[in-house]
This record gives C-alpha cells, structure tokens and sequence, in this order.
C-alpha cells in the first residue's frame, strides 16, 4: 500500500469518529447567548418556548465521564447559537465506534520487521435535548435544573 493510500484510509478513519452534532428546528431561533448562560434541565418548565432538537456525539475515545461531559457541553453550546437559555436533557449514552487504535510495524525495500497488532475498542458518548427559552421571571423549580459537573482541579 503506498503513503498516499495510507493518509487518506488514515484521515477518513479519524474523521469518522470526530465529535458532531445535528438540529431539528421546532420553533423560531433568538440571538445568540453565552453558553454559560444555558441551563439544563430534567423537564422543561412551564411557559418554556420549543427551539430545536439537538443531538450531539463527544469525540472518540474510552467512555469515559470526560466525554459524557464534552456531549452535554456541546449540547449547551448549539443551543446557544440558537438564542436558547435552556436545554431540556432527553438522554446520554453509548455507541461503539468503528474507529480502532492498533499498534504494528513494516517494511521498507529488503529491510523488514514483524511486529504486534492489536485493537483497542472505542467509543463515543451521545447526548440528545430539546434546545427552549424560558421567558425572565418565569418560574422554576429548582428539581427539574441539572447541577453542572463538578469543577475539576
């Protein structure tokens, strides 16, 4: 297989484990806010106004909370290109990814080595939501607000 072939099964590789999201537009979008200003929430609170759908997948990786995290974080962040102050969060979780980490070696003209592969089986963590505005003043039952992770030192 030449480099060239390589880089490019190597690139499309990496992109298809990149982070993502999508939208499903419900409702009309606002100005953009500060994702600081996005709070999430079990369920939507009364009088809270429909933006979009949001889904969003975490880059690559070992399942860990790290990206769980990085999911909702970007949830927050698409909701708030959006003009939403709220994401209500629908779910998180898993998916396998068909993108592996190995290790190996090779040849180069006469000059040759054996060598080890292995793969090591990753994931990517996802996480769906209803982006929404809720109006000022309105209000809100401090049950229905997720805390935000504990910041880390």
């Amino acid at each position: 297989m030449s480099f060239r072939i390589a880089a490019i099964v190597l690139v499309a590789a990496l992109s298809a484990g990149c982070a993502s999201s999508s939208k499903v537009m419900l409702g009309q979008a606002r100005p953009a806010i500060d994702p600081a200003q996005v709070q999430v929430y079990r369920t939507a609170p009364a009088g809270a106004l429909e933006i979009a759908q949001l889904e969003s997948k975490s880059a690559v990786g070992f399942g860990t909370q790290g990206q769980t995290d990085a999911a909702v974080a970007r949830l927050k962040r698409e909701a708030a290109a959006l003009g939403a102050n709220g994401v209500v969060l629908v779910g998180v979780g898993s998916s396998g990814s068909p993108v592996g980490m190995s290790v190996g070696a090779g040849s180069y003209g006469r000059h040759s080595g054996g060598g080890l592969s292995m793969g090591i089986p990753t994931t990517q963590k996802q996480a769906a939501g209803v982006a929404i505005y809720v109006p000022p003043g309105t209000a809100v039952d401090p049950g229905l607000v997720v805390p935000d992770p504990a910041p880390k030192n």
